[in-house]
């Protein structure tokens, strides 16, 4: 029982608790940059899923393999690869949509989250656990880019998923724009916040030590080095 229930908050986590958008905050760039349509959103939701799945079961199951020194550098091949095949069935079967996000594709090698995930999850946990943490992730950076959208799209042009639902108030084409996507992910953000009664938003460090690429940077250690310094 113990374990299916540990199997299922590995799932479920990324959903709210652990969003990687809205509670931990990561992804921001692509997140405002690609969130003007409902659809883009989506898109850019289910691509960074299919790369992020993939490249957790590889990297679970090279994490004994793979030197220590040049961990990042064999991550970023894996994620380059799978991102590659992603980019390339867009191309193919869906243009129009590989022609909104554009460069924001290739980018997905360097997302916070996926690496974030690879360094911090799959590099330490079995390969099953780590594609059951990549959909749980995944499915909360879908959610969140989809309902990012959708509301700027139905307030910025009337429209959900490119359909016409009301055309009897003008836009507001702000909310296309820049500002409208900061706004809209501020709102998600509170209403998250709201929501959980701040537990989410809590049960996180915004230090060196919660952060989910403090292990790929000297931060941490810097910062362990100063905690050391002013005990002695």
């Amino acid at each position: 029982m113990d374990k299916k229930v540990s199997k299922l908050s590995i799932l479920t986590k990324g959903i709210i608790k652990e969003n990687p958008v809205l509670v931990l905050l990561l992804g921001t760039c692509p997140t405002l940059a690609t969130t003007s349509s409902a659809i883009n959103g989506v898109g850019m939701g289910i691509s960074a899923t299919a790369v992020l799945i993939c490249s957790n079961i590889v990297i679970s199951l090279l994490r004994k393999i793979i030197p220590d020194k040049v961990r990042i550098p064999c991550y970023i091949v894996v994620i380059a690869g799978f991102v590659t095949v992603v980019q390339l069935l867009l191309q193919a079967f869906v243009p129009s949509l590989y022609a909104s996000l554009g460069l924001f594709i290739p980018l997905i090698v360097v997302n916070c989250i996926i690496l974030g995930r690879a360094e911090m999850f799959a590099s330490k946990n079995n390969p099953f656990d780590s594609a059951l943490d990549g959909i749980g992730m995944g499915l909360g950076f879908t959610l969140a880019l989809g309902v990012m959208g959708l509301i700027r799209e139905f307030i910025g042009c009337g429209t959900a998923f490119d359909i016409p639902i009301q055309t009897f108030l003008p836009g507001m084409g702000i909310f296309n724009l820049a500002p409208g996507g900061f706004f809209v992910f501020g709102i998600l953000v509170a209403f998250v916040n709201y929501v959980t009664k701040g537990k989410a938003l809590k049960g996180k460090s915004f230090g060196c030590e919660g952060c989910a690429m403090a292990a790929m940077c000297g931060g941490a250690r810097k910062e362990k080095e100063c905690e050391k310094g002013a005990e002695a």
